[in-house]
């Protein structure tokens, strides 16, 4: 099978950007063709830069040209766009379209229908404009950055393409990460049988032999709000919690994070190490006790659960969206109410309490991760999505 697969990458690598990678190694081993059409945001630079990509967020004619000329000379079976945002645009779509090709679009995130596309304001979850034809209140609250120039520019593409009928119409088959984004998905009026639920998937990594090592919780993630990394903070402070915790990831949050750490007096007790490479990562997850994973909004996803799984170390996860279809409470780990650090603190000390359920826990995770989240299973279910699109 001959794959044109389309990304539009961050400016700060980003989650997306990994699954792309993976996706395309997966497929490759596979022994089908695949080619890439990308657009970088490093190419996004000043006032200029920042207006021309304004403009290229509704309908890109040069992206639109890019892909056409790349159907022409590589003749996909399929194209697989995984985000056109901002450079790449909907535009992707009418090419396929006019060149006959059957696309499918992978739901990353909300961006379709919420102009921050998290569906997150403010420190809570906030669906004002899911479903509305013009996302008033994105542009209203600024809610793309704080941005009201660049909220407009997204409003006007997710207006546009409402109007234009492009999200029901000009995309064969989209796939979202779980049953909990496809129902939200059908909600803002996506056609429910081309909606495939497949989630991401990890290569096994190299497990370790075990090592005597002190216990220790363990965060990985962008230390920002949505994360729900404060709630994680708070439970510490709030509880006294003893056992040591590790906070893998950078972001804008982390010099008051430190600061409210030190004020507590948990300094030797909540390390910061800062952002860390995959290897480094993995070999801190095969060794703690357990994955704390606070998030407070719709995480479509969420890839270092999964990579927890695999190192069978279970998850204290945010009984929220699809935070609550992955990790399946007293089976995998653990749940609590989302942002509630007083209840976050209490299942924490349970884990404490109760390390033998923990290691069963670990070993369901590892199962739950043998049977759902490894490549084979993915490029089965990656490749019946294609053969559908293909034959309709």
């Amino acid at each position: 099978m001959r794959i044109l697969i389309a990304h539009n990458h961050y400016q700060v690598k980003a989650g997306e950007d990994v699954v792309v990678e993976a996706e395309m190694s997966l497929l490759q081993s596979h022994d089908h063709a695949i080619a890439l059409l990308d657009a970088d945001n490093l190419s996004i630079k000043g006032a200029i830069g920042k207006a021309k990509a304004a403009l290229s967020v509704i309908y890109s004619l040069s992206s639109k040209q890019r892909l056409q000329e790349k159907i022409q000379q590589f003749r996909p079976d399929v194209v697989h766009v995984h985000n056109f945002f901002p450079l790449l645009s909907p535009s992707l779509y009418d090419a396929c379209s006019e060149a006959k090709v059957p696309v499918v679009q992978t739901l990353h995130n909300y961006r379709i229908t919420c102009p921050s596309a998290n569906l997150f304001r403010d420190g809570k979850i906030c669906e004002t404009c899911r479903g509305k034809t013009v996302p008033l209140a994105g542009i209203v609250q600024r809610c793309y950055r704080g941005s009201l120039p660049e909220s407009i520019a997204i409003a006007a593409m997710i207006t546009t393409h409402n109007l234009r009928h492009t999200w029901q119409e000009k995309v064969d088959a989209y796939i979202t990460l779980t049953s909990f984004q496809k129902a939200k998905m059908e909600q803002i009026g996506l056609p429910s049988h081309k909606i495939h639920v497949k989630p991401n998937f990890l290569f096994d990594p190299l497990i370790l032999p075990p090592a005597p090592a002190d216990p220790y919780a363990l965060y990985v993630g962008r230390l920002w709000s949505e994360k729900g990394i404060t709630t994680l903070i708070d439970a510490y402070i709030i509880q006294d919690i003893k056992i040591p915790l590790k906070i893998v990831g950078d972001g804008i949050l982390q010099d008051s994070l430190q600061r409210q750490v030190q004020r507590a007096g948990l300094s030797q007790r909540i390390e910061f190490l800062g952002w860390q490479k995959k290897p480094e990562v993995l070999a801190l997850m095969q060794k703690a006790q357990f994955l704390i994973f606070p998030s407070v909004w719709y995480e479509t996803f969420g890839l270092s659960m999964i990579e927890s799984f695999a190192c069978s170390v279970p998850v204290i996860a945010s009984r929220l969206g699809g935070m609550a279809e992955i990790v399946e409470d007293r089976q995998t780990g653990l749940l609590f109410e989302a942002g509630n650090p007083q209840d976050l603190a209490e299942k924490i000390n349970w884990a404490i309490a109760n390390p033998e359920r923990m290691l069963t826990m670990g070993r369901n995770a590892r199962s739950t991760y043998e049977q759902h989240y490894t490549p084979e299973t993915n490029y089965r279910q990656l490749m019946s999505i294609y053969e559908k699109v293909i034959r309709h």
